[in-house]
């Protein structure tokens, strides 16, 4: 390239080096065309096996989309397309290293310890892993699902080998490591799509009682958002300091929960005000002396 005119600068010894290192290997493998041969099969193979590597892992996800149509469910069969990415890449690369001439028996027994090795090292993440692939087995929640795991409450985002992605009520993506789900009681709201929602509420000891759990049925039964499919549960629960305690339960989608509760406290509030019911409080006196 020097004689064409084209020159490197303080590169151009370094560059005249490579050139000259490269046809003394070209030289030499001129002198063995079994070499050349074997290498160029070798590529060929390589190439064939990241075809087909791409083309069964594509394969695997069609198929999932066919046999599945919740991302939940698909998360296994993706993981899935991934091992058989690998597996292919694998046999491809002991078909092209033992084409190359390189005993591959020996190169299995360095991998085997090796991986070993990498195993001891990696024995949290690989417990992860295991975590994982037995949540996404046993399918304790699903994405979109709303789940108490630990101290840690809100809506699955992404079931992933190595983590659960929760947003909590704050909006703030929450990775749990699968291991601490897998060792942690995992309460489920979403699957039995229906939420139980509790109100206590006090009424005076001079209360007629039964005019008081009449206004609560009616109130619960009124709520828009009631399941029709659950019935309202209304009892007085205990003598407290300052009244009685009534409970009023009511099953809601778990969405709706919260909108649910406060609605349902308004309109007692409300019921209780229309008809001159007390809802007693705790309140001091303070007595002056003359």
């Amino acid at each position: 390239m020097a004689g064409n005119g084209f020159n490197l600068g303080p590169l151009q010894p370094f560059w005249d080096e490579v050139v000259r290192d490269a046809g003394i290997v070209w030289a030499k493998l001129g002198e063995h065309p079994d070499m050349m041969a074997n290498i160029g099969w070798a590529a060929a193979i390589f190439a064939i096996t990241l075809m087909l590597s791409g083309m069964a892992s594509d394969a695997v996800k069609r198929a999932s989309r066919r046999l599945v149509h919740k991302d939940g469910d698909r998360t296994l069969l993706e993981f899935f397309s991934q091992v058989v990415r690998w597996i292919v890449l694998a046999v491809g690369l002991v078909a092209v290293l033992n084409r190359l001439g390189v005993q591959t028996a020996s190169l299995l027994t360095v991998l085997g310890a090796a991986s070993l090795a990498i195993g001891l090292a990696l024995q949290g993440t690989l417990g992860n892993v295991a975590a994982g692939l037995m949540i996404l087995f046993n399918k304790p929640y699903r994405i979109g699902d709303t789940v108490h795991i630990g101290e840690v409450k809100g809506t699955v985002h992404r079931l992933g080998l190595f983590a659960t992605e929760i947003n909590n009520a704050d909006n703030i993506r929450v990775f749990v490591p699968n291991t601490k789900v897998f060792s942690n009681e995992i309460y489920n709201v979403t699957t039995n799509s229906a939420l139980k929602i509790e109100v206590l509420v006090d009424v005076a000891y001079h209360t007629d009682l039964n005019q008081a759990l009449d206004i609560l049925r009616d109130v619960a039964l009124k709520q828009p958002e009631r399941l029709s499919t659950h019935d309202p549960v209304i009892g007085f629960t205990q003598f407290a300091a300052s009244g009685i305690t009534a409970r009023v339960f009511l099953w809601v989608m778990p969405a709706h929960g919260i909108s649910a509760r406060t609605s349902l406290m308004i309109d007692i509030k409300k019921a209780f005000d229309a008809a001159g019911i007390e809802i007693p409080f705790p309140h001091q006196v303070e007595i002056s002396k003359a």
